[in-house]
């Protein structure tokens, strides 16, 4: 099996710059430049000695001092050599090896074995690096199957989404449409109760219908309304504005702003973001008329955009809950919608790499908060 390759190493600063080889080299040429002045002193001042006509006895002894050092000083050559041949041999190259293989792996044949027979701590350390590969490896392949597999299921499910989309679409119209007709046509002759009926029959077509779509959007972030360049959030929030210029004109509500940046994302889905966002701050008003604060501050590589308003605000204990689809903290009589609003919109900053939550004790309004990636070259 072969992958993509991993990064090049980081280059070894200081003395680590040096590699093992060339450290023993050095340490064996200034032992052999030890060796050999110990040698030449160890002669010199043999010859000096015998120059100064000692005894008999004087120069038997010199003689016995010589023989045993020149036995001493074969058996350092001799350990040395040894010495040298055991570095060779049993490190140096079992590391050279155990290198080779390593950067086999790095450049992706993640299958290649890694195996060195010594010394006992190279070879215990091997086997643990090759168990470790094996274990990456493995859960690697487990994780592209899963990976093949999603991707799959996800192209079937989109289908399907589009296929019920339509399938369920066309009934729902002609159930509100031809009992809207039936209420037309047949009004006179119905009774209160009847009319009743027939609202509560076109009220759950046109719900149906708008939780399809929502639920059609929801599944659509990331994967259908294209990728990501240089957005100006602030042409972003005024294509949201003039799509919510009725609801706002109705709630007489004021939205004001700060001056907002570019950011790096999706222009569609910055404009949906800021459209949910304000449109729930318009619906759970108070008593007062609304009013929206859009605004922006930098956090490192990050903008982070703000939504406050003087609504009825949100519970703490609710900062969580709010964000899951399908969840509602109100009666549907009381303040319409499908439950998805603020779960597509947590969705579609985390698509951007941002977080969005809430802000606030839960009194005098509401203020959401949420970052997205600065525009490249910015910064």
């Amino acid at each position: 099996m072969s992958i993509h390759p991993l990064p090049p190493p980081k280059a070894p600063t200081g003395l680590g710059r040096l590699p093992v080889a060339q450290w023993f080299v050095l340490l064996g040429v200034l032992a052999a430049v030890t060796f050999v002045a110990g040698v030449v002193i160890v002669l010199t001042m043999s010859t000096q000695a015998a120059a100064l006509n000692p005894s008999p006895d004087m120069a038997a002894h010199l003689r016995r001092l010589n023989a045993a050092l020149i036995v001493v000083f074969a058996l350092l050559l001799g350990l040395g050599a040894g010495l040298v041949a055991m570095v060779r041999y049993a490190v140096l190259k079992p590391i050279d090896q155990l290198t080779a293989q390593v950067r086999t792996v790095a450049g992706g044949d993640f299958d290649h074995d890694l195996h060195v027979d010594r010394p006992a701590e190279l070879a215990e350390l091997s086997s643990h690096i090759d168990s470790m590969r094996a274990r990456i490896v493995s859960a690697w392949r487990v994780a592209t199957d899963q990976a093949e597999e999603l991707r799959r299921s996800n192209g079937e499910l989109e289908q399907f989404a589009y296929v019920a989309s339509h399938d369920l679409q066309e009934p729902l119209r002609k159930v509100a449409s031809f009992t809207q007709m039936l209420e037309q046509r047949y009004g006179p002759q119905l009774d209160e109760r009847a009319r009743q009926y027939i609202h509560f029959a076109v009220d759950g077509a046109k719900r149906m219908q708008l939780l399809i779509n929502d639920l059609l959007d929801f599944s659509r972030v990331g994967r259908v309304t294209g990728g990501r360049s240089v957005v100006d959030s602030g042409a972003a929030l005024d294509r949201a504005l003039d799509n919510l210029s009725a609801t706002i004109e109705d709630a007489e509500a004021t939205v004001t702003r700060d001056e907002l940046p570019r950011v790096s994302g999706n222009e569609l889905q910055l404009t949906q973001l800021f459209q949910n966002l304000i449109e729930n701050a318009v619906k759970f008003r108070s008593e007062a008329p609304p009013r929206v604060h859009i605004g922006v501050r930098r956090d490192g590589d990050m903008w982070e955009f703000s939504c406050s308003d003087n609504g009825i605000g949100v519970e703490p204990k609710y900062a969580d809950r709010i964000f899951l689809i399908f969840q509602r903290l109100h009666p549907r009589d009381v303040y319409p919608g499908t439950g998805i609003g603020l779960a597509l919109c947590r969705k579609i900053v985390e698509y951007h790499g941002g977080q969005l939550w809430l802000d606030g004790d839960g009194g005098g309004g509401a203020t959401f908060r949420w970052t997205l990636p600065m525009a490249g070259g910015e910064g």
